[in-house]
C-alpha cells in the first residue's frame, strides 16, 4: 500500500456520509505495498480502510470485491468491502475508484517462525480450497506472458549481465514450465505485509489485487519465496517444510507439482523481480511511495538457479515418481523379468 493520491479532508468527511459510519474522526495515508493509495479512517462508528486504485478499472475493482465477499463467506479472513446506502461497493473520489474495506486487527510478522510459516501455508490451502468455487475467471495480471511484455519494455535500460539472466530465465520458463499443473484463483502476492497475526494465530489476510488464475503452485512458491527465505537467499529448510506440509493438508499437492516446484519457484522469483525492475526504471509519482530494491530479487533468482535440485520439499508430500528407468532397474523388476 502506498499513497499516489492525497485526500481533502472535509472532501472524504462528506463522501463518506454515504457509507452511514458516522463522524470521520481520523484519516492516516498507509506507507506499504505499491499500488494502490490507501488510508485509514477512525469513524465514530470504527476502523476502517479507504482505497483508492490508481490503475485498476471497475471492471477488475470489481472482480476483486466480488471475490474478497466470496472468501470471506467461506471463512477466509479477509478485509470485507463496505457497501454504500445505494448498496454500492464501488464509488469516485478525487477522480479515483474508491471503495471502503473493514479494517483487521493484528500485526506483521518480519522473521516468521516455522510455526507461523505453518499458518501461512494451511492459511494459502484453504483459500485455494474456498476460492475453487468462485464462479469467474480473470486471468492472473502478473503472469509469464506480463513478464515478457515487461521485460521489452526495460530490457534498454539494464547492464548486459541483468539482461542476460533476464533473457535467459524468460527463455528457461517458457520452454520449461509445465503446462498441466492445477489451476486456479490465486493471491499471487502473500508475503510476510500481506498478514496478520493477534496473539500466534492468522487474524487477517490482505490485498487481494494482484488475484486472477493461474497455476497454484506458483502462489505457493511465491509464498515460499519470502515467508522462508534465508540471508544467503536460499530456502531455509525448516520454514519450507512447514509451510508446504501445512498447505498439503488443506489442498494435497501432486507428484507432477513436487518435480515442478524448483521451476515454480523461479517463475516466482522472476516475477518480482521484473516488477520491482519496472518501478525502478518506470518509476511512478506520490508523496508515501514504497520503493523496494531489485536486486533482492535478482539474488533470490540466482539462489533458485543454483540450488534448483535440492530445493526443500517435505519428504511425505508427494513424492516424486519414479522415472521409468527407475522403474526398470527395481528389485520388483528384476525379480518380474526372471
Amino acid at each position: 500500500m502506498s499513497v499516489f493520491t492525497q485526500l481533502d479532508d472535509k472532501a472524504t468527511a462528506v463522501w463518506l456520509e454515504a457509507y452511514r459510519l458516522g463522524r470521520l474522526d481520523s484519516i492516516e495515508g498507509i506507507a506499504e505495498g505499491v499500488q494502490n493509495s490507501n488510508f485509514f479512517l477512525g469513524t465514530a462508528k470504527g476502523e476502517y480502510v479507504l482505497t483508492l486504485f490508481e490503475e485498476a478499472t471497475g471492471e477488475q475493482i470489481a472482480f476483486y470485491v466480488r471475490l474478497m465477499l466470496h472468501l470471506a463467506g467461506r471463512g477466509i479472513v479477509c478485509p470485507v468491502p463496505v457497501a454504500n446506502s445505494r448498496g454500492e461497493f464501488l464509488g469516485e473520489l478525487e477522480g479515483r475508484p474508491a471503495a471502503v474495506f473493514t479494517r483487521l486487527p493484528g500485526i506483521s510478522r518480519r522473521l516468521p517462525t516455522p510455526q507461523q510459516c505453518a499458518a501461512v501455508g494451511a492459511l494459502l490451502g484453504r483459500l485455494h480450497v474456498a476460492a475453487s468455487s468462485f464462479p469467474e475467471y480473470r486471468p492472473h495480471p502478473r503472469n509469464l506472458d506480463w513478464c515478457v511484455r515487461a521485460a521489452e519494455r526495460i530490457m534498454p535500460c539494464l547492464e548486459q549481465g541483468e539482461s542476460q539472466l533476464l533473457g535467459d530465465e524468460i527463455s528457461h520458463q517458457q520452454a520449461s514450465r509445465p503446462t498441466s499443473l492445477p489451476r486456479g484463483i490465486i493471491h499471487a502476492d502473500l508475503f510476510r505485509d500481506n498478514v496478520l497475526f493477534v496473539a500466534g494465530e492468522v487474524s487477517g489476510v490482505l490485498d487481494f489485487y494482484f488475484a486472477g488464475t493461474d497455476d497454484l503452485l506458483f502462489d505457493l512458491a511465491v509464498t515460499a519465496n519470502d515467508w522462508c527465505l534465508s540471508a544467503d537467499g536460499s530456502l531455509d529448510s525448516e520454514r519450507t517444510v512447514a509451510l508446504v506440509s501445512a498447505y498439503h493438508r488443506q489442498r494435497p499437492l501432486l507428484a507432477s507439482e513436487r518435480t515442478a516446484w524448483s521451476t515454480l519457484l523461479r517463475a516466482a522469483a522472476l516475477r518480482f523481480w521484473v516488477s520491482r525492475l519496472v518501478d525502478r526504471h518506470c518509476p511512478r509519482t506520490g508523496d508515501l511511495v514504497v520503493r523496494r530494491d531489485p536486486d533482492c530479487f535478482r539474488a533470490i533468482l540466482g539462489a533458485r538457479i543454483a540450488g534448483a535440485d535440492r530445493e526443500p520439499w517435505p519428504a511425505e508430500v508427494a513424492p516424486l515418481e519414479p522415472s521409468p528407468a527407475t522403474l526398470r532397474n527395481s528389485p520388483s523388476a528384476r525379480n518380474h523379468r526372471r
